[in-house]
């Protein structure tokens, strides 16, 4: 079972934990009953071959010099899964070019993506101005990556940008940068936390609602309450804001750490920003 005293910044993967998903150990009384569909999930289709990409352990072996002809040469597999693999490498002038050029340029939105979400693990001015102008890309899972390298990278420096990217056109977007924004303000991100509880995606009102928890005011409490009773509301972003009800302020926010070095991506769009809120 999951630790309840475990830091509030997100679970893991629901397929780990099972027991966290909604509906777990409830007794439905037939399909109709069950809610199944989320906004930001979209069923595909995909080889097995390109599901692994991100198994950077096949070519863990792999020179630094031979990861690099992959990323410059090798097909969209080839290229993603050696953008992930060259940010366990030491920062390397040569490795952070190469990495921004795929990032800033590669026609595959996954490699852009894989690429930037590296170089928020390298660090360094290059990769910090790469990032800053990958927000602009035209895929929303790489910008919504952009701004997680942003954040990792040094959230204070570019606090302007990231809060600019509140009122991106695409949820996931708007989700990663309201996490960010709380994490840098505290309690001082009650407005645009307010703001996001009426947004018009569910995945965003979930996490509003959710950092909420970490905000001591009666005007949050009271969008709490009114979210946790609205029967409109889909069954995920009422529980949340109940339990966010019940949650401590103070030891929510020592505990909303939201540190990005432990983990990584597994699937697009997938990473410590983007997971489903629980308390």
């Amino acid at each position: 079972m999951r630790d309840p005293e475990e830091a509030t910044d997100g679970p893991t993967d629901p397929r780990v934990h099972p027991e966290q998903s909604p509906g777990f150990g409830v007794d439905h009384a037939g399909l109709d009953d069950i809610e199944v569909s989320r906004e930001d999930v979209e069923i595909g289709e995909a080889t097995p071959r390109e599901l692994a990409a991100t198994d950077i352990s096949r070519i863990a072996s792999e020179s630094a010099r031979e990861k690099l002809e992959r990323l410059a040469t090798g097909d969209a597999v080839e290229r993603q899964r050696a953008a992930l693999a060259l940010a366990e490498e030491d920062r390397d002038p040569a490795i952070v070019e190469a990495l921004v050029t795929a990032g800033l340029n590669d026609e595959n939105a996954d490699v852009r993506q894989f690429a930037v979400e590296a170089l928020a693990k390298l660090g360094g001015e290059r990769a910090e101005q790469a990032a800053l102008e990958i927000t602009e890309d035209g895929d929303p899972w790489v910008r919504a990556e952009a701004v997680v390298a942003l954040d990792r990278l040094d959230r204070e420096e570019f606090a302007d940008r990231i809060e600019a990217a509140l009122d991106d056109d695409h949820h996931a977007v708007r989700r990663n940068a309201l996490v960010s924004v709380f994490k840098r303000r505290g309690e001082g991100a009650l407005e645009p936390l307010l703001d996001a509880v009426d947004d018009e995606s569910e995945r965003v009102r979930e996490w509003a609602v959710h950092l909420l928890a970490g905000v001591d005011d009666d005007r949050a409490r009271a969008a709490l309450r009114e979210k946790a009773s609205d029967e409109s509301e889909p069954r995920i972003v009422r529980g949340t804001a109940a339990r966010a009800l019940e949650a401590d302020p103070g030891r929510f926010r020592r505990q909303f750490t939201g540190a990005l070095d432990r983990g990584d991506t597994t699937l697009p769009g997938e990473d410590h920003l983007n997971r489903q809120p629980d308390l």
